[in-house]
């Protein structure tokens, strides 16, 4: 007994996400977990009992993934902002709040304040490495440093 994919997804999507959410704590990695599973599936040569053995199936196989992501090297050695801001090293105290600051944007804006302020590159250039039009870079970019601003006003007010 081989189901629809797309069958199962409808089905299943929400309890396999739920299962390998709860193993590794991540939204992002359980979407993928979900993904990965039902492809397996799909490529899968074997032979189904019935409904149930499906969904105890692709459950042991989101569950394996998800512990296998969270045997990833690149899991194991994930360092907390905080800690991997001592270790970079800052002409100035100032430097390293602002750096610490800009990290802190939300993704979007902290992006392209990377990418033009800190490696230097031309907002036509950040376009094309984001797929974005120029228009929506500029903007993103006036946004960030009115968050940057704002946040850095905030913090010198709190200092007066």
């Amino acid at each position: 007994m081989k189901q629809a994919v797309s069958e199962l997804m409808k089905r299943y999507r929400d309890n396999l996400f739920a299962v390998a959410f709860n193993v590794c704590k991540n939204a992002a990695d359980a979407d993928d977990i979900v993904q990965e599973t039902f492809i397996q599936y799909y490529a899968a040569k074997k032979e189904f009992d019935s409904e149930q053995h499906i969904r105890a199936w692709l459950i042991r196989v989101a569950v394996n993934r998800a512990k296998n992501v969270n045997r990833s090297f690149w899991r194991q050695h994930k360092v907390p902002l905080e800690e991997y801001m001592e270790s970079l090293v800052f002409e100035t105290p100032q430097d390293s709040a602002l750096f610490e600051t800009v990290m802190k944007l939300p993704e979007k804006y902290r992006i392209v304040i990377h990418l033009y302020y800190f490696e230097d590159y031309s907002v036509h250039e950040i376009a094309g490495i984001l797929r974005l039009t120029e228009s929506n870079v500029k903007i993103r970019l006036s946004r960030g440093r009115a968050l940057l601003r704002q946040t850095l006003k905030e913090g010198w007010e709190d200092d007066e």
